[in-house]
This record gives C-alpha cells, sequence and structure tokens, in this order.
C-alpha cells in the first residue's frame, strides 16, 4: 500500500503535470465500488464541471481540492494509480474510474486489486478528521510523540500503522523507523523512555525524508506495485535496511535479518539490535 512518500510523491507529480486549473467535463465509471460516497450516478453527475483548485495530500489520501470548496479524495489501498491518458487511448480492463477534462486528456485510477476508494464530499474532514498529525509537520514533536506514547498502552508496530494515530505510516517505514531507532516492534508504548521516544522520532522522520527524497518505494515491477504518475517508479527500495530482506546481514552489526509477525503484519527486524525489554 503507497504511504505518506509516494502519496505525497503522486500529488506533486500530479501538480507538476498542470493538473491545477483543468475543468472536469465528466467520468466513467466501470468498477462501481471504487466510487465510495456518493453513489456512482451521483458521482457522475457531481463531478461536471468541478474544476481543480489545488492537489495535497493528507495521511495516505490524495485530495483534490475543487473550485466552489467540495473535494475528491482518492485512497489508493493496495495497488490504486493514477496515470494520464489521451481521450482516444484504448482503457485497459484495471482502469476502473475515468476522470475527463476539457482539454481531452483523461486522468485514470489504475487498480488491479480493486481496494481503492474514490470520495466525493463536501465534508473532507468526515474522512479526514480522525487521523493522527502528520509526522513531517513542525507540531510533531518529540514532547508530542512522547505524550501520545504515554497514553496508549499498544504493541509499538500496531500503534504506528494506526492511522488516528499517525498519519501517513505503513509497513514498509514502521519496519525502518523501528531498526533505526533500535526498537523492538514488541515494545510497549507507554514503557518508553524519552531517550527511546527522541530515537524513534528521529528516525520516523528521517526515513520519510528519504523516502520522499527517492520518489516513494517500489518492490517490483508487477501491475500492483507502486508507481507515480507517467508510470514513473520509486528508488527508495535500494536505501531500505530491513524491509523484505529477511536473511540478509542487519547493516549495522551483521547479524541476520528476521521476518516475524505482530499484530497479524509481516515484520522485519535485527533480533540482535532491536530487543524486547520487559
Amino acid at each position: 500500500m503507497p504511504e505518506l512518500p509516494e502519496v505525497e510523491t503522486i500529488a506533486r507529480d500530479l501538480a507538476a503535470t498542470g493538473i491545477v486549473g483543468k475543468i472536469l467535463t465528466g467520468a466513467g465509471v466501470y468498477w462501481g465500488r471504487t466510487i465510495a460516497e456518493p453513489s456512482v450516478k451521483e458521482f457522475c453527475r457531481l463531478i461536471r464541471h468541478k474544476t481543480i483548485a489545488g492537489v495535497r495530500r493528507r495521511g495516505k489520501f490524495l485530495v483534490f481540492d475543487l473550485v466552489g470548496g467540495e473535494n475528491l479524495l482518492i485512497h489508493l489501498r493496495m495497488s490504486g494509480r493514477l496515470h494520464w491518458a489521451s481521450q482516444h487511448q484504448k482503457r485497459d480492463r484495471h482502469e476502473h474510474v475515468v476522470l475527463r477534462f476539457s482539454d481531452g486528456c483523461e486522468l485514470r485510477f489504475h487498480d488491479p486489486r480493486k481496494f481503492g476508494r474514490i470520495y466525493l464530499t463536501p465534508e473532507a474532514e468526515t474522512f479526514l478528521g480522525g487521523l493522527g498529525p502528520e509526522p513531517l509537520d513542525p507540531n510533531f514533536t518529540v514532547e508530542l510523540l512522547q505524550s501520545m506514547l504515554k497514553s496508549r498502552k499498544r504493541l509499538l508496530k500496531p500503534l504506528m500503522l494506526d492511522q488516528n494515530f499517525i498519519a501517513g505510516i505503513g509497513n514498509i517505514y514502521a519496519d525502518e523507523a523501528l531498526w533505526e531507532s533500535k526498537l523492538h516492534p514488541q515494545r510497549n508504548s507507554d514503557a518508553l523512555s524519552r531517550k527511546d521516544v527522541a530515537a524513534l522520532h528521529a528516525a520516523i522522520q528521517n526515513v520519510l525524508r528519504r523516502g520522499l527524497k527517492n520518489l516513494g518505494t517500489s518492490l517490483g515491477s508487477g501491475k500492483s506495485n507502486f508507481y507515480s504518475v507517467g508510470r514513473r517508479r520509486g528508488r527508495n527500495r535500494d536505501e531500505l535496511n530491513v524491509f523484505r530482506r529477511t536473511g540478509e546481514p542487519c547493516p549495522r552489526c551483521a547479524a541476520k535479518i528476521q521476518r516475524i509477525v505482530v499484530g497479524q503484519r509481516s515484520t522485519h527486524i535485527c533480533s540482535k539490535c532491536q530487543r524486547v525489554k520487559i
């Protein structure tokens, strides 16, 4: 699933291609469940003649601000991606929603696994308001993270994946941040020392900024992997230290990377660097 660096990369790429100011003339919906709200019929009616005022990211959501105050929200989920096409280009069977613009361009939502969702709403906060703080925001301080961790008693890894706790972090960057901060994913959140929290805070921001610099993480070349606009692949895979490196030597201590399951999620650790403290 695309995480903060991948979704932010897509938002920036869309802005760079000149989507702001484009006028929507309609939409084609070929897998109805992709439209989460409103109904498909209403979506197709309401999207007509809307102008894109801006594009941004909130958590793992792409947010298109529309002139008039409405918002088009896209959650890519496991395999969703967006790309531009000509109105004359044949539609791929995995392109489940096509947004059509007055200049003849189409923005197509490609989603082989069909988990992605699109919302058209006058109240974006209905969907975004419950998200946790943005981890790269200046207001996301060590002190804030410490108070958040202390107020909960949960295992670190599942808590980091909870979008109501921190927005935008998924499996890849959680594993990388926990390794960088030398924290075991099964540590209890309320038992971390001030030094532990500071290390985790720095690691979260480091791995996310590295992911952004590298335009996200593409783990393969399959149709369900991450691609940004224009089918551009991210470069961050080569800078991952533990994620999907089971059996390889830890870059810090040379012990073998292990794969364990925490909260029903595949998790990659160095058992020598990241020890469980009772």
